[in-house]
C-alpha cells in the first residue's frame, strides 16, 4: 500500500527526521557517536542530526556529518574559551573518533546551541550555510526528550520555507519544483567557498525526488503561494509578499563567514589543514602537498593557500 501524502510540511519533515525501522550502517555508525557524545557531554546536548554524503551513500567508513545542538556552550564545551569561540562564530567543528564493531568510526561534529540553530534558519539570516543544509534530508539521532524533538522539527521546516522563499525569489516566474532546487543550489553553493564539482546538486536532488518536490509543493503552501501546477508540470508560485531582503549581501557575507570558520576550524579541528586539503581533492580532483610549516602554522598559510586554489578552480 502506498503510504498516505504528508498533510503539511512539518509532518513531511518530522517523517524524515524519524530514524528507520530498519536503519542503515551509516545511521547506526551515527548512533553510535551520537551515543559516545552523549556519554562526555549529556548535560548540553539536546539533539544530534546526522546529513551529508555519508547519510547518502549509507558509508559509515567515511568522515559522517553530525550537527550538535546543545543547551549552552559553556555546558557542552565546560571551558570559557570555547565557549566563547562558539558564542562568537557558531558552529564549532570537532573532529570526533570512535570504535565500532566494523572498525573505527570518524566525524565531522558542527556544535552550536539550540536557539543559533533556530535562528539562523530564518530568512532574515545572513548566514546561508546552515538553512541550506538541512533544506536538504537528515536524521535525528538523538533528541532529549520530545519538546526538543518537536523544535528540531519545527526548525528543520523553516530551514525548507526559507530556502523556498529565496527559491521562489530567486527564480523565474514559472519551473517545476527541481528546476526551483536546481537554481536555488547554484546560488547556495555561490555564498560558500565551494570544493564540489558542478555535478553535486545534480546527485543529491536525483538521490532524493520524494524529498525535493513535495517539500518544495508543501513549504509554498505553508507560505501561502500558489501550489497547482500546469500540464507540463511548472509551478507559478507568485511573489512572496514584503520579500525585498539582498542576496548579494547574503553572498559577500557568506563567503566571508566561510573563511573565518575554516580559520577557526585549523584550530579546533584534529587534523584540520589536512582534513581540508583532502576534502579539496576528493570532490575537486586538484591535490594540495602542505608544508611542514602550512601544517604548523594554518593562518599565516590561508592567504597563499586559498589564492592556489582559487587560481587551480578548487574553489569558487
Amino acid at each position: 500500500m502506498t503510504p498516505a501524502a504528508p498533510a503539511n510540511l512539518e509532518a513531511l519533515v518530522a517523517a524524515e527526521l524519524a530514524t528507520p525501522a530498519e536503519p542503515g550502517a551509516a545511521i547506526l555508525a551515527a548512533r553510535q557517536l551520537a551515543e559516545d557524545i552523549l556519554a562526555r557531554h549529556r548535560v548540553g546536548v539536546e539533539a544530534v542530526l546526522f546529513y551529508g554524503a555519508c547519510r547518502l551513500d549509507d558509508d559509515p567508513a567515511g568522515l559522517l556529518d553530525l550537527y550538535v545542538l546543545t543547551s549552552g556552550h559553556r555546558a557542552f564545551h565546560r571551558r570559557w574559551l570555547p565557549a566563547l569561540f562558539n558564542a562568537l562564530l557558531p558552529p564549532t567543528v570537532l573532529h570526533w573518533r570512535s570504535d565500532g564493531l566494523a572498525g573505527p568510526i570518524r566525524a565531522k561534529v558542527a556544535v552550536l546551541t539550540l536557539r543559533q540553530f533556530e535562528r539562523r534558519l530564518r530568512p532574515a539570516s545572513l548566514d546561508t550555510t546552515i538553512w541550506a543544509r538541512f533544506c536538504q534530508p537528515s536524521t535525528l539521532v538523538h533528541a532529549r526528550d520530545t519538546t526538543a524533538r518537536h523544535r528540531v522539527e519545527q526548525a528543520v521546516a523553516q530551514a525548507l520555507t526559507t530556502a523556498v522563499l529565496w527559491a521562489v525569489r530567486l527564480g523565474p516566474p514559472a519551473a517545476t519544483p527541481m528546476e526551483y532546487w536546481r537554481g536555488l543550489l547554484a546560488h547556495t553553493y555561490s555564498a560558500e567557498l565551494r570544493v564540489e564539482r558542478g555535478s553535486r546538486s545534480e546527485r543529491l536532488l536525483a538521490a532524493s525526488p520524494s524529498w525535493y518536490a513535495p517539500a518544495l509543493i508543501l513549504a509554498l503552501a505553508r507560505l501561502g503561494l500558489a501550489t497547482a501546477a500546469d500540464a507540463e508540470g511548472r509551478l507559478r508560485p507568485g511573489s512572496p509578499q514584503n520579500f525585498t531582503l539582498s542576496w548579494a549581501t547574503r553572498r559577500v557575507c557568506g563567503k566571508t563567514l566561510n573563511v573565518m570558520r575554516l580559520v577557526k576550524a585549523a584550530f579546533t579541528f584534529d587534523g584540520g589543514p589536512d582534513y581540508l586539503t583532502s576534502k579539496i581533492a576528493r570532490h575537486s580532483g586538484v591535490a594540495i602537498e602542505l608544508t611542514a610549516w602550512q601544517r604548523r602554522h594554518p593562518v599565516l598559510a590561508a592567504p597563499i593557500l586559498l589564492w592556489r586554489l582559487r587560481r587551480d578552480g578548487a574553489v569558487r
